[in-house]
């Protein structure tokens, strides 16, 4: 994993735009496919197991706060191009998320990290047009592939404000089990940190 620079953006034109595109008038649905499933710090009124096309979770973005240090970054997981992801579609009733879409905000872009996307999701009930925080690979704070001995290493040191690297990669492998949502390569590290 290279050192890259942080790279910081203003996140409240990014709210003002996201804000503007959605409306205001319509109830506003969220796609979590980690950490927004199980701890998603805003109320939903309804939720759906739900696929996204053309985007795949990946543990390939830098933390340096949250799950890490800047001496000593972590990982979470990322929207990233190419394959498909399932995860949870959340609605917030159009008169709350008023309040809740600016509260998410901060958790989710207090550095501009992220790029927020409309996203077609496809649910059991149809398709919603979900929000989703996704990440370029063109973002210095993707990784790019890690070798699974850098990956160990990561895994076994990597310890934040909210946590361990390793303890993120765990809740988030269980809140998708509990969701009937079966991801090879998440199972895949879980059997690499076993052999920590």
């Amino acid at each position: 994993m290279d050192d890259k620079v942080l790279v910081l953006r203003d996140p409240a034109p990014m709210l003002e735009a996201v804000m503007h595109d959605w409306g205001g008038r319509e109830d506003l649905w969220i796609f979590g496919y980690a950490s927004l499933i199980w701890r998603p710090a805003f109320h939903a009124h309804e939720q759906h197991v739900a696929t996204v096309h053309g985007w795949h979770r990946a543990l390939r973005m830098r933390s340096r706060v949250n799950r890490g240090t800047p001496e000593r970054p972590g990982l979470v997981f990322a929207l990233v191009r190419g394959g498909s992801c399932r995860g949870m579609v959340y609605r917030i009733e159009a008169r709350h998320a008023h309040a809740e879409l600016p509260r998410l905000w901060e958790r989710e872009m207090p550095t501009g990290v992220y790029d927020p996307r409309w996203l077609p999701c496809r649910t059991p009930h149809g398709t919603v047009r979900a929000l989703g925080f996704t990440l370029s690979h063109a973002s210095p704070n993707h990784t790019g592939p890690i070798a699974d001995e850098e990956m160990r290493r990561i895994l076994r040191e990597a310890q934040g404000r909210y946590g361990s690297t390793l303890d993120y990669l765990l809740e988030t492998a269980a809140s998708l089990r509990r969701c009937g949502i079966r991801d090879r390569e998440i199972e895949r590290l879980e059997r690499l940190a076993k052999s920590l």
